[in-house]
Formats: structure tokens, sequence, C-alpha cells
């Protein structure tokens, strides 16, 4: 229920922003706005308000939304009210019109990074773990608890940052130089990089959070897992694993990874009790390879992460500069993605659907109203970046069009429109197949 309230929150908020700034500036544009509506297919809500009397729905299907306007183009219209339809307004403000919603998605994520960078974000500080083997960090040389100053001689504050830096390098092929804060420096090698191992998380990279030792005694356990099927319950300590004695959680979880579809028994003890479970590990796809998983994670005291906490907080006037930075190097990212994935130089498992974003939404969501918020302030950025691309049928190919218009002096003919609307139709629907076979992807995954 959580993941499914999440969803909908999501979507019903950034619809509703992004048709609003359409609405708002056809009615600053003086166009005529006949109906708003967030969501498709049979009407579950309608009223009129306004002068004009548009109609506010709430469709049936809650994934999307229109405003219509009136067009001559679409039917019959008042003489009375010709110089209010949307065809008769100028290029110019045709143009705004559709810019206005991928932009109200824009200042959404603004505004809301200015609220949690003024409020202060919790951050982990960029100290980096034990890098896996084979990849460019640990072939740099970079250790367990290392901590990054700066990347090509930019400071970072956060490991986020951290991530977001050395992921833009790795789209260039470039070799990063770090920095440490002990001053020793060394320089990644990402040319070797394979682009079907890239994938949001970085994880391929090497440089993920480090992780304090942590004591082999379980915490949460998934539902419907191995770990929940052969009887673990949550403060059991793992003693051994087959018969090798256990003193930290990292080393059950490197041989857990190791033996995907191998029984392994564990020497559990729950107080003085001393029993054995035996289970074989899920073996699930990560970076190309078969790990092993059983759906288990530590208990963890939050005192161990005190040292490794930071907090990013700025001023009111200083946020919005920072919240504005924020929001264009996400959206500048996300565009070099999409265009390596055109291009072939990074594999389109990257590319997530509604399912994906209804996970990441319940799991934000479950983590508390920071995540969340941040959650919608960064799919709010990914909504503004897609309708801009030149595809027929987005904001994006509806602006290609207008630009052709005020070089040509007139509009684009109806044929073209008609071509151009089935070609982008064709594109839109592979990308909504492909994003959906990446979303079951991930669940048969884990």
């Amino acid at each position: 229920m959580t993941t499914i309230l999440a969803f909908l929150v999501v979507i019903f908020v950034l619809v509703i922003v992004h048709e609003y700034g359409h609405y708002l500036a056809a009615r600053l544009s003086g166009v005529k706005v006949l109906k708003f509506s967030v969501g498709f297919g049979k009407p579950l809500f309608v009223k009129r308000m306004g002068r004009d009397g548009t109609e506010w729905a709430i469709g049936a299907l809650p994934l999307g939304g229109y405003v219509k306007m009136l067009d001559e183009r679409e039917g019959a219209v008042d003489a009375g009210e010709v110089h209010r339809a949307f065809n008769r307004a100028t290029v110019w403000r045709r143009m705004a019109i559709v810019a206005a919603g991928p932009l109200a998605n824009f200042l959404l994520a603004i505004l809301v990074f200015w609220a949690l960078f003024v409020y202060g974000i919790p951050a982990l500080k960029p100290v980096i773990g034990e890098p896996g083997q084979g990849t460019p960090a640990a072939m740099a040389g970079l250790r367990d608890g290392d901590q990054i100053a700066r990347v090509d001689g930019v400071g970072v504050a956060t490991f986020a940052e951290l991530r977001l830096k050395l992921m833009e390098a790795a789209l260039k092929k470039s070799n990063p130089v770090l920095e440490l804060a002990n001053g020793e420096q060394r320089q990644l090698d990402f040319s070797g990089l394979a682009k079907d191992s890239l994938d949001e998380n970085g994880n391929a990279l090497g440089v993920e959070p480090y992780m304090p030792p942590l004591p082999p005694v379980v915490g949460r356990i998934e539902t419907g897992s191995v770990a929940e099927k052969s009887g673990l319950k949550p403060e059991d300590r793992i003693a051994a694993v087959d018969g090798k004695p256990i003193s930290r959680w990292q080393d059950f979880a490197q041989y857990v990874r190791s033996r995907a579809g191998v029984e392994i028994e564990l020497q559990i003890e729950t107080g003085p009790e001393r029993r054995v479970v035996r289970l074989v590990p899920a073996g699930v796809m990560e970076n190309g390879k078969r790990i092993g998983r059983v759906g288990v994670g530590p208990k963890i005291d939050p005192a161990l992460f005190e040292s490794l906490r930071t907090e990013e907080r700025y001023a009111p006037v200083q946020a919005l500069a920072q919240a504005a930075t924020k929001t264009w190097d996400t959206a500048l990212f996300s565009l070099k993605m999409l265009g390596r994935m055109v291009l072939g130089q990074v594999s389109w498992r990257n590319l997530s659907g509604p399912v994906s974003i209804a996970d990441y939404a319940g799991q934000s969501a479950e983590r508390g109203w920071l995540s969340f918020v941040g959650f919608l302030a960064i799919i709010s950025i990914g909504l503004g970046v897609i309708n801009l691309l030149p595809v027929p049928l987005l904001d994006g190919g509806h602006l290609m069009y207008y630009l052709v218009e005020v070089f040509r002096g007139k509009p684009v003919s109806e044929r073209v429109m008609e071509l151009g609307a089935r070609i982008g139709m064709a594109i839109i629907g592979a990308l909504i197949f492909l994003a959906l076979y990446n979303d079951v992807l991930r669940l048969l995954n884990g």
C-alpha cells in the first residue's frame, strides 16, 4: 500500500504541476482552456469552474494528463472567440505555452531542493568502501575507508556528489584524478568500462559508500525471501558459515554473494540457544555477474555512522543557487545518459518504467519525507527532460515544429505533422515497451 500510495502521489503531483504550467501559460497568452485533465479514460470526477467554464477532470487511468485548448483545427469556433484559439496565437506564444509544462517541472525541482537545502539534508561524507575486485577504483589503489576530497580539483562534500561526478566522467570515458583527504592522489581509468556494466548506481566503478564493520546480527528480513523461508529471525547472530567463524556482517555477505545456487550451512545463536540453518542463496544478476542473495540485512547501530554523516544546509539565498545548480546538473546528466543510449555507448537497461518508479517511490517514502520529496524532485526533472526531447507528440516535438515555422515563415504542413505523429507514436511505444521490459527484468532478478 505504501508503494501504491507513494506512486499515485508522485504521478498526481508531477502531472498537475506539468499541466498547470501549460494551463497558466495559455491563460496568460489569452488562449481559452476548455479542459484540464489529470489522467486519461473515463472521468471519475468532473467540475466546471472559472469564467470560461473550464472543465476540471480526473481520469480513471492516472498515468498522465492533458490541457485541451480552443483550437480551430479540432472543431468549429464561434466568431467571437476566434482570437482566443490556440492556432491563432503567435508562434512565440505557442512556444511559450508548450515549453511551460517542462519548465514547471524544473521549477518544482528547484523549489523542492531549495526547501531541503534550507531545512538541511542528511548526507554521507564521500568515504568509500572496499572497491570490488577488478573495478577501476580497485585498480587505482583505493582502499576501504578512503575519503575523497576533490575530483579533478573540484571539491566534493557528499558521497552523492562524488558518485555523480564520477558517473559523468565515466560517460565521457575520461580518467578523473581523485584527491584524498590525506593529500594523496589516485587516477581512475574508465576507458575499459563496458557499456552494459554502467548502471544508474555506478556500482561498476567500484566506488560505494563505506560501511563500518558490523556485527553478524540479523536486522531485517525480506518477505518471501530465502532467509524467511529458512527460518532466520531478527536478532539471530551468525556465528559460523560452513564451519568458518564469522565476526563481521560484511564477511557473511561476501560469502553469500559467492555461493549462488549452492547450499550453505549457518551456525545461528539466539541468546543461549544454538541451531543450524541450511539455505541456498538465490542467484541474481548484478553488473553482468550472477551473485547469491538471501534477502536479509544487518542490524545497524546508528551510532556507528555518526562520524560518516554530514548535512547540506545553506542560507536561503545560497540555497536557491545550490538548488538551481543541482537541478541543472541532474537534467544535464539525464540528457547525457539518454544521448549515450541512443549512440549505443550506454546500455538501454538503465531506462526505467512505471514499475521501477513505483518501487523507488515506495522505498523513498519508507525512508521518510525528506527522501520522498527528494525523489519527487528527481522524477520531476526526468519528466521535464523527457518532454523536451524533439520527438513528435511530446512537447519537444511541438517546439521543433514551431522553430521550423519561425525560420520558414509559415506553419509545418498537416501532412508532415501527420507523418511525424506516426513516427512519434512508434518511438514512444518502443520506449514504453523497453522500459516495461527492463522493469520485468529487475523484478525477476530481485
